[in-house]
This record gives C-alpha cells, sequence and structure tokens, in this order.
C-alpha cells in the first residue's frame, strides 16, 4: 500500500481539514487504512453505527431501492467528504472496484471541532483570567446578556453556590464515563482534557486549557456522561459550582430541545429561522432547507447579523455544537432552540440531501 497515513493525508478530508494539526495527530494514532475489496458492503441503508467512512482510492457504490444513486471516486471533490454520514445511513455504501479507505469515530469528530471551535471564546465570553484580580472574572460575568436574563437572586446565589477547591498536578478532576456533577472554571492552572478510544486507553489529547477556561458544561447541559477526561498538568485553583445548582441556576433559563415537530411549529407560529452551526462541507452535503448556515467558529464575528425578532432553531449533527451555539447566542439576548438529535431526525422532504 503506497500511500501512508499520515496528518497531510487527513487534512484533505472533510471537516477533519477544520481540526488543529495536534488533534489530527491524535487521530493518526488510532486508525488505519484499509483495503476494501470489490463487492464488499461498507455499510448498509439504516446503519446507526457513528463512523465517519473516508475513500482516498478506488470508487464507492451508493446504492437505494432502485440501484445506484451515485458513484463516489476518491480524489473527487464528494470523495474528499465523508461517504453519507448523516444517522441513520439514507444508502448502502459498496466499494464498486478494490478501494483503499479509512474511518474515524464520528462522535471523536464531532466532540474536536466543539473544543476546537469553541475554546476561542469561552474565556472571554465567561470573562475569566485578565489576571486585573480575583473578583475580575465575575464582574465580567455578571455584564453578560445570559446573566441579565436570571433574576438577581439566582446570580447571587450563584457566587455564593460557588467554591474555590486546591488541585495537584496530576490530580484527575472528571472522568470519562462518569455522571457529570461540577462545572468548572479554571482559575490557575492549565489542565489536559482527553479521550479514551478501545485501542487509546491512555486517551487522546484533545485540548489543553489554562486561567479562564471552563470545562464540564457540556454533560451537565445534556445529562450525559462526561465524554471527556480533564487532568491537572499543574498545581492550580479551580472553581465549581454543582450540578444541580448548574440545572437550577444556569441551564434551565437558557437552553430550550425541540424536536422536529415542535421546531416546526415555531417556524409556522413565530417566523423561527433555522440556523446551521457545522462546517461548510457538511452543509453542503446535507442540510434542512432555507436555513441560514454560520459555522460555529464564526459564530461569535457574526452574532450581530442576526434578526432579535425572532428565535432561531440551531441545528448539527448531534445536538453538541449547537449547543455550544445555543448557549453563545443566548448570552447576546437572542432567542434559541436546539434540535434534538439533529439533522437526521428531520425528514428527507425537508432536507437538502
Amino acid at each position: 500500500m503506497s500511500q501512508e497515513l499520515d496528518v497531510a493525508l487527513l487534512a484533505r478530508f472533510q471537516p477533519l481539514n477544520a481540526l488543529n494539526p495536534d488533534n489530527l495527530q491524535e487521530i493518526v494514532k488510532q486508525i488505519k487504512l484499509e483495503k476494501v475489496a470489490a463487492g464488499k458492503t461498507l455499510f448498509k441503508k439504516g446503519d446507526t453505527q457513528n463512523s465517519q467512512f473516508y475513500i482516498v482510492k478506488g470508487e464507492i457504490d451508493l446504492l437505494g431501492n432502485s440501484g445506484v444513486l451515485k458513484t463516489i471516486k476518491g480524489g473527487s471533490a464528494d470523495g474528499f467528504n465523508a461517504i453519507a454520514h448523516i444517522l441513520p445511513r439514507t444508502v448502502t455504501a459498496t466499494a464498486r472496484t478494490d478501494a483503499i479507505i479509512f474511518k474515524v469515530d464520528g462522535n471523536l469528530i464531532d466532540v474536536m471541532l466543539t473544543w476546537d471551535q469553541t475554546g476561542s471564546y469561552q474565556v472571554t465570553e465567561f470573562g475569566v483570567g485578565s489576571g486585573n484580580g480575583d473578583d475580575d472574572w465575575m464582574t465580567r460575568i455578571l455584564q453578560t446578556e445570559a446573566f441579565h436574563r436570571i433574576p438577581p437572586a439566582n446570580i447571587q446565589a450563584i457566587f455564593m453556590r460557588m467554591e474555590s477547591i486546591p488541585v495537584k498536578a496530576g490530580e484527575t478532576i472528571i472522568k470519562q464515563g462518569e455522571d457529570g456533577d461540577y462545572f468548572y472554571i479554571v482559575k490557575k492552572g492549565r489542565c489536559l482534557v482527553t479521550r479514551s478510544m478501545p485501542d487509546q486507553p491512555k486517551g487522546i489529547k484533545l485540548a489543553e486549557l489554562k486561567d479562564g477556561d471552563t470545562f464540564g458544561e457540556e454533560a451537565l447541559i445534556s445529562s450525559a456522561n462526561r465524554n471527556a477526561s480533564v487532568t491537572m498538568l499543574t498545581d492550580g485553583l479551580l472553581s465549581r459550582l454543582a450540578k444541580t445548582d448548574f440545572l437550577e441556576l444556569l441551564n434551565e433559563p437558557l437552553l430550550n430541545w425541540v424536536n422536529y415537530a415542535e421546531a416546526q411549529k415555531l417556524i409556522d407560529e413565530q417566523g423561527a429561522q433555522w440556523l446551521d452551526v457545522r462546517l461548510p462541507a457538511e452543509h453542503q452535503a446535507d442540510a434542512i432547507k432555507n436555513d441560514i448556515h454560520i459555522p460555529l467558529i464564526f459564530l461569535r464575528m457574526k452574532a450581530d447579523s442576526l434578526n432579535n425578532d425572532h428565535p432561531y432553531i440551531i441545528y448539527c449533527d448531534t445536538g453538541r455544537r449547537s449547543s455550544a451555539a445555543s448557549f453563545l447566542l443566548n448570552e447576546r439576548g437572542l432567542t434559541t432552540y436546539i434540535l434534538t438529535d439533529g439533522v437526521g431526525s428531520v425528514p428527507a422532504e425537508a432536507r437538502t440531501e
């Protein structure tokens, strides 16, 4: 097999090319190129396994009830996108010729994209780590639009219920797979975010957090188990808010989840607008008709272009990036809803696929 699997190869594919080099290097460590014989099935229609398949060489047929709907060739424009990645699969994929492919855990890509695309604004949005004194982050939090919408008694309760805890280098703060229990702000120190995989039990690096960064909100918002571990790289000081307090004081007034039927009702009755926060290639491959498209990484810069007069229903593939976007836009005074289960839950006739 003459083709080598490296960062340069991965960076040719969407949305992998949106990841930072460190994350691409971590992916390289855990995947491999695979030879697929002509006639072999990669996945079947209805499949829900969240693996993203990419073709490096050869041809793949996408099959529907009436036969071949499309042939994807390695090196073509379509070939640089994940193959029919929306779940459940709407087609069957079969190798038309001998082919070379690789596959990546879709959840891992989504987690990495979320970390990469939100990390740049978490510090300024929470207003911490500026070095102007221990209480400066509190002042800046109070200046954000989100906290204007929380009753004053709740804001006071946030600061009363937050506790500062000293931590040591090597200490595990949250562990992948456990229930979410706290929302954290790094007041001093650095910590490492990792995610373990079946063939990488020690974990792959997702991000490095520093003074002012926050973590732990995702598991609290979604009530899901932690999808990554956070370990201290240095001695430091964290401030934390318990899950029950987070849900009572932050989450409930800010994030609203709706299914497709509820979203359609908001469109009909309140003039709500669909907003896709995925990357351009993802939007081009499969989106909801008549939507607005602003990738999460640009949302902070383009938030002022959105209209305060009507709600936005935000979507991505899973709800992970859209919940981060909702949190950001709510802080700016917009009314937002998040589509539960992402674009895959939308009927085919309402999509551009």
